[in-house]
Order: C-alpha cells, then structure tokens, then sequence
C-alpha cells in the first residue's frame, strides 16, 4: 500500500534530493493523516458516546488533534520547500521542525485535557455498555494507526524527516492507547471491575508523553544539536582522503533543514607546503563535498610541523600524557616557539563536556605537571576546547 500511494501521488519519487520532490512526499503524509484520522475521530467519537466510556472519546479527540496535526505539518512542509530568499538565504527549512513543534503542543494539550476529564470520571465513574460491533471497530482503528505509523517511518527515514518520524511515533502511541481502552472494555465485560477511568488516565498520559518527545525531537536541531557521528566520520574521512591534508578538527554542522546544511572544518596542511597548492585542493574538496554530500562546506587551513624533529617529540609527549590522563583526551592546532631558557607549547586541549570549570582547571594543572616532569623549560598556551560530535 505504501509503495502504490507512494508511486501514484510522489512525482519523480526516487529522486528525494530534489527538494520538490520531498515537499511531494510531505503533502502526501499529511493528506493521509488528515483522511485516516477524521474518519477514526467519527467512528471513535460515536462509539464512545453509544458505550459512556470517557477513554474512547479520549482516544476520538485524540484523533482529530492529529488530524489539526497533519494539516499544520501540510502547511510546514509547503513552507520548508519555499526557495531561499534575501531575507533568509538559507533557505525555510527549518519551518518543518516549526510546524512539528506546533503539533507537540496540540498533542500535550489534548492529552491534559482529557487527564482532568479521566480524573473527573475516576469520582464520579459511569457504566461500560459492552458491544460486540463498536469493539470490533476499535480493534480495526488500532490496526489504521499501526499501519499509518510504519507508513510514515518508512517515507521519514527514507526522506530523513524529523516531522515524519515523530509522527510516526505519535501513530504507534495511538495504537497503544487505544489497545489499553480496549483491554479496560474487555475486563470491565468480563471481570465486572470497571476501570475505564483508570484507563483514561493511563491513555491521557500516554498522549502527554508522545507530544513531549516530539517537541524534544524537534527543539534540539532548533536550538542546534552535535553533529551526527556517522556523518562527522563521513565528511572527516572525505577531507582527509586529499593528498595534502595530513589531518581535520573543529568540524561543525549547521543544520537549517532536513538535506540542508552547511559545515565548517580546520584542516591541516605542512607548514610549508605551496599555498597556492593547498588552497587548490581545498577549493576542490569544499566543491566535491557539495556535490556528493549536498552540504555547503568551509574549509579553513592550519599550517603544521611536520620536519621539525624537536617539536615532533614535544608533540608526541604531550600526546602520550594525554592517553595517561584521559584516553578521550585530544589536542590540535600544536605549536611551539623555543628559547634558551623557555620552550612554549601552544596548543588547544579539546576536553569531554563532563568537565566542569573545576574539573578542567585540574586537568590544565596535572597535564602541566606531567609534561614539566619531562622537561623544565616547557611553559604553556593552552586553550581549552570542546567538541561538536554527538555520541
């Protein structure tokens, strides 16, 4: 069924580079929501009034916020795919974390509405009608929202859209919600114990859940999440495969929509190498990059030693005390400028986020100590860096 709508309504639907072809594959998802969940929002709504039963109207209302859902990501997608302007020349992207965070809110809100109407019935509980026809139907819904949440994980992942996925992952919530009103039915049916309000407490809470994760998922490219690992690698790796790049640190991502990002890295280059050569090289990684990766990269070049055998052997020490004091521990940008009496190493000491101001002052101390210990004459320029990967 997915591959058919798919193949019948996404023009050109392999081409997901395109962003046309994506906004295609959004207004898809959307019009698929809103269809499914007005008409499970009617036949839940009906059923709950016929049966009394608060957790069914729960699970109705919680239907049409999705369906308000899907037409606000409709009207995220259509703006995300909006081209660049002066104005903003990166582009709308980020509009669709917007809209997804829009539906978080309608989701929680629904959610708490119908805890304070589950806490009301828990006081004050109603009897359970039991029908074979209206139970029946319930089963088909939970079958619709299972089939809705792997519909729109296999369009997100396929599209890498973050709007998608969560609401996917509200689908799948859905369908746990409405199993547990169905098991509150059957009990009530069968045991005689009627715990329906119990079971709009567990569905509303469940519904608040759902839209605190999809606002947790949507705020953190806004407010500017680590870099990827996988793609970290993979952009590092690409860089460093050019003859004439001996290395790269400080690779940031800027993400300003799904398949729309930019990026900046140091990399490294022998000191005296040609400058000419190595800005050639440069400028033809920053174009294959945006070519095979569609990421707009800025590549800014770190002269280093490489000859030098006094400075080498500084460097490597400083290395091996790093390992002996935290394996996690790295450096760049290493310099050195001797003297007779003095020797200065300048260097940026790139530390994990788990160290405090304290803990870091105490880091600087011992890796001082450590490398003094070796020689004298070391003093230090060190500057305390941290990194911009995701674990």
């Amino acid at each position: 069924m997915t591959e058919y709508l798919v193949r019948r309504f996404v023009k050109d639907y392999e081409d997901i580079g395109r962003e046309e072809v994506r906004t295609r594959y959004g207004i898809l998802s959307s019009m698929v929501g809103i269809l499914c969940n007005v008409l499970l929002f009617g036949i839940k709504l009906l059923i709950g009034m016929l049966m009394h039963s608060i957790a069914v109207m729960a699970d109705a209302f919680n239907n049409l916020s999705d369906a308000a859902s899907s037409v606000i990501s409709f009207v995220g997608v259509k703006m995300a795919g909006k081209p660049a302007d002066k104005e903003h020349p990166f582009g709308h992207g980020r509009m669709e974390y917007i809209a997804a965070f829009i539906v978080a809110f309608l989701v929680i809100q629904v959610g708490f509405s119908f805890f304070k109407s589950s806490a009301g019935k828990l006081m004050h509980p109603e009897a359970i009608t039991f029908q074979l026809v209206p139970f029946l139907i319930l089963v088909l819904s939970v079958g619709v929202k299972l089939w809705m949440g792997l519909f729109n994980r296999k369009l997100g992942k396929r599209i890498n859209s973050k709007v998608m996925l969560a609401t996917s992952a509200d689908s799948m919530g859905d369908a746990v919600t409405t199993s547990a009103t169905l098991i509150s039915i059957l009990i009530c049916r069968f045991a005689g114990v009627n715990i329906d309000a119990a079971a709009g407490l567990l569905v509303s809470l469940m519904v608040m859940w759902a839209g605190i994760s999809i606002a947790k998922e949507t705020l953190e490219p806004l407010i500017g999440e680590a870099a990827d690992p996988e793609l970290y690698k993979k952009i590092s790796e690409m860089v460093e495969a050019y003859e004439g790049i001996l290395g790269t640190h400080d690779l940031i991502v800027h993400n300003y929509g799904p398949n729309k990002s930019m990026a900046s890295i140091h990399a490294e280059v022998p000191r005296d190498a040609d400058i000419e050569e190595s800005h050639e090289i440069i400028d033809r990684i920053e174009r294959e990059v945006a070519r095979e990766l569609g990421i707009f990269l800025v590549i800014h070049m770190d002269p280093i030693e490489v000859r030098d055998e006094e400075v080498l052997k500084s460097k490597q020490e400083l290395e091996e005390v790093l390992q002996v004091i935290d394996e996690r521990l790295n450096m760049h940008d290493f310099r050195m400028v001797k003297g007779k009496r003095q020797i200065n190493l300048i260097f940026d000491l790139v530390v994990p986020f788990d160290y405090d101001k304290k803990g870091q002052e105490e880091l600087l101390d011992k890796v001082i100590r450590m490398m003094q210990e070796k020689d004298g004459r070391y003093q230090f320029v060190i500057t305390v860096d941290q990194g911009f990967v995701g674990t």
